[in-house]
């Protein structure tokens, strides 16, 4: 059986589908000795493929649950020698990498897989994956600049989708309101720029959730393998509307 090779790449958790077709055309790609720029391409089972001169592994697909901290970057290397995803990953028998991005101040919830194929799906805003973040502001916020996150806001790159919001309350002595909202796309800092339109600038920002997976049972720094069910139910909810 073949499959187009950034499937192939994708797969052997060299890099996400996208920037594995960023690799091809840049010429980084040999299969059987022959530099390949064609996106088409297809190869077999059998094919000897080498990424910057060095040969791929065919891994088994993985998948894990990461609580990202504060101060690191989502990728796996950083020019600026600041921590990335990386140096936490570095233990794991696979290549992974991580699915969509939380900012260098954002902690939370991340998906880290060699699975190229189903990071593309659930970062593509038709899936509709739902992400939740617990949100702290400065400030009490009214109730009617709530419903404008749930209404939708506009911002420089169009309107965003009806968010799900839920006070989870007011701190007086801090000044501070938390609540969570519930958002499927994936703009970047989307978030942060939609307390920015409603005058209230995060304080604080975690995503708890991602689709059924939460947080539970795992301490900033930490991860652990999803099993079967929830690999299953990630797959099912990428598939929708496909």
């Amino acid at each position: 059986m073949e499959e187009r090779l950034q499937k192939v790449l994708a797969s052997a958790g060299v890099a996400s589908r996208r920037e594995a077709e960023k690799y091809i055309l840049a010429g980084r790609v040999k299969v059987n000795g022959k530099i390949v720029k064609e996106l088409g391409t297809k190869v077999g089972e059998k094919a000897f493929i080498l990424v910057d001169g060095k040969p791929i592994k065919r891994e088994k697909k993985a998948y894990y649950l990461f609580y990202k901290p504060r101060g690191v970057v989502t990728t796996m290397t950083d020019p600026q020698g600041r921590r990335t995803v990386a140096d936490f990953a570095k233990d794991l028998p696979e290549r992974v990498f991580p699915v969509g991005r939380l900012d260098y101040n954002t902690e939370g919830l991340l998906l880290l897989t060699n699975d190229g194929d189903l990071a593309q799906k659930l970062t593509h805003p038709k899936h509709e994956v739902n992400k939740t973040y617990r949100v702290t502001v400065p400030g009490l916020v009214p109730q009617d600049k709530l419903d404008l996150l749930r209404i939708g806001v506009k911002l420089e790159d169009g309107m965003t989708a009806p968010a799900i919001v839920t006070l989870i309350g007011y701190d007086n002595e801090k000044s501070n309101t938390t609540f969570d909202i519930v958002i499927h796309e994936g703009r970047n800092r989307q978030v942060r720029r939609m307390c920015d339109f409603i005058g209230f600038p995060v304080r604080q920002l975690k995503r708890i959730k991602l689709g059924n997976l939460t947080l539970q049972g795992l301490k900033r720094g930490g991860y652990r393998i999803l099993n079967e069910d929830e690999i299953n139910a990630l797959i099912k909810a990428a598939a929708i509307n496909e």
